[in-house]
């Protein structure tokens, strides 16, 4: 399909719709929301990244991949192209009425945690470490223009890049833009689909850039990255989902920042 450019997104994306489709449980992905849940643990829990900022690229009107993250991180910037994403999630951070209920996800990461009881305290401490919620274009060679930020320590990018890239050359140089924001030294840690071509939000479809494993390998080495860690899960019903979106598999990658 042709590429959505960015006036869509601002005038049709729905994230109640977008929420309901791929971030509910028993709505056929459970086992893809599990791997990245799961991941994002290994990836932040006990012995992983850890630093002061952490900048997430796309973040939409998801929190599931932050969860982990802010047992490490206390400054945490959530970031998003389109407007109704970047409300509907200042709406769950001031406990507005009718936002998405993240409480079986954060009950899973718990359990990951081994602190099941204690998942309502996540969610605040999520809250309390999300400082800031801003524009972001992965295009533009400072994807933040005009906000101005420290340089952060983790990168984090969900779902992003292959749906704002038209082409492999662009998401080859929306990937080395949001570099301009990390640390030497610092971590990117990248989820991602695999042959994806479109995904519905409501009655409305997407494009989706298909990327395969060795183009993801090849954007980020390119980018000035060294790769430290990269699982690929491959969707075993695709049947199941293929009325919302045609992948065949999720990417989980994390990335050092060259020092040089």
């Amino acid at each position: 399909m042709d590429f959505t450019g960015g006036e869509i997104y601002l005038s049709s994306f729905d994230p109640k719709s977008y929420l309901a489709s791929f971030c509910s449980l028993g709505s056929g992905r459970d086992d893809i929301l599990t791997f990245r849940l799961r991941k994002c643990f290994e990836t932040f829990g006990p012995g992983g990244i850890k630093g002061d900022v952490l900048v997430d690229i796309g973040t939409g009107p998801s929190i599931y991949h932050l969860l982990s993250a802010c047992e490490s991180f206390p400054h945490i910037i959530a970031t998003d192209f389109t407007d109704s994403n970047r409300q509907q999630l200042e709406r769950w951070l001031k406990r507005e009425q009718g936002t998405f209920d993240w409480s079986e996800i954060v009950k899973i990461v718990c359990d990951l945690e081994g602190k099941r009881d204690n998942w309502e305290e996540k969610e605040n401490k999520l809250r309390s470490r999300i400082h800031n919620v801003l524009k972001c274009d992965v295009t533009k060679s400072n994807p933040l223009d005009p906000a101005e930020i420290p340089l952060a320590d983790c990168l984090i990018t969900a779902l992003c890049l292959e749906t704002a890239c038209r082409d492999i050359d662009a998401y080859f140089c929306s990937l080395k833009n949001i570099t301009t924001l990390l640390k030497p030294g610092g971590y990117l840690v990248l989820i991602g689909v695999l042959g994806d071509s479109f995904y519905k939000v409501g009655e409305k479809t997407f494009f989706c850039l298909p990327l395969d494993e060795q183009t993801v390998r090849n954007a980020v080495t390119d980018a000035g990255y060294s790769i430290k860690d990269l699982e690929v899960y491959y969707i075993s019903d695709q049947a199941s989902c293929a009325h919302i979106t045609d992948t065949y598999a999720n990417i989980f990658l994390v990335a050092q920042k060259n020092e040089t």
